[in-house]
């Protein structure tokens, strides 16, 4: 059985707004590769756990046709309402029961959700709608993340970690795969033909605000905000204090640059 952890309005709303869609070198990354492949172009593109379609809206843009599928009707909602290209269409299902036919599909991507499947499920799901020749993408970013801004990055880094690991108490047990970047995921995936890197950085501009709406976004975080509201904001509150008085600045509009790990897995049928 698959996980559903975005199912609110309200979270998939924080999703849409705070969540960064992949970032330059990621998306350098799984294009190299198709490329590599002869992958293009492909026809049908496939992304799986859209959620509120950041990574979907990205393949768009080099794909004929692009439909974003996710088990949230909220999150699929969000999507939809983001101004998006013409040849992206969004279908809510389960990952596990994909709605095409037999070798169909060019490319199956699904960025930072497939730790939220059943993965057993999902991977036979993907060997029967991939096409021969056809490739998947499954990648997310980790909780190795820093944060860096003027000479404070360091000590800027440390305040965001010290809030990440008080809210990692609140993950859910498929947080593993992620830690033990995509191992499990990787060693299931049915093709011979695979491979997964563990080290792609990328950059991200974004706010303090973002910053903080981004940890508001995660799945721990809304377990916290269930089990204790009070004390959920008033740790979004003091992280921003925390943040804004390290860097010597009073507006959470204030730009930095939020580094993050990328692990992909890559596979062609």
């Amino acid at each position: 059985m698959a996980t559903q952890m975005f199912e609110g309005r309200g979270h998939a709303a924080v999703y849409q707004k705070y969540r960064f869609a992949p970032g330059k070198e990621l998306q350098q990354t799984i294009l190299a590769y198709l490329q590599e492949k002869r992958a293009n172009p492909a026809e049908l593109v496939v992304d799986v756990g859209c959620g509120s379609g950041q990574g979907t809206r990205f393949l768009a843009e080099h794909f004929k046709k692009v439909v974003g599928t996710d088990i949230s009707e909220a999150q699929i909602q969000e999507a939809r309402e983001a101004p998006s290209p013409p040849n992206i269409s969004y279908l809510v299902c389960p990952a596990e029961e994909l709605p095409f036919k037999d070798a169909s599909v060019d490319l199956l991507t699904s960025f930072t959700a497939a730790h939220w499947f059943d993965i057993k499920k999902f991977m036979r799901e993907a060997n029967r709608v991939v096409k021969p020749g056809g490739c998947v993408v499954i990648s997310t970013y980790t909780v190795d993340m820093s944060l860096r801004y003027g000479n404070c990055s360091e000590k800027l880094t440390k305040v965001f970690r010290e809030s990440w690991d008080l809210l990692l108490k609140y993950s859910h047990n498929r947080i593993k795969l992620v830690l033990e970047d995509y191992k499990d995921i990787f060693e299931a995936l049915p093709f011979p033909d695979k491979k997964r890197i563990t080290d792609i950085f990328d950059k991200i501009p974004m706010t303090v605000a973002g910053v903080v709406g981004y940890l508001e976004s995660a799945s721990p975080y809304q377990t916290f905000m269930k089990n204790d509201p009070k004390g959920a904001k008033s740790f979004l509150q003091e992280t921003e204090k925390r943040m804004l008085e390290m860097m010597g600045v009073s507006s959470p509009e204030t730009l930095v640059e939020f580094w993050v790990r990328h692990v992909c897995v890559l596979g062609c049928k």
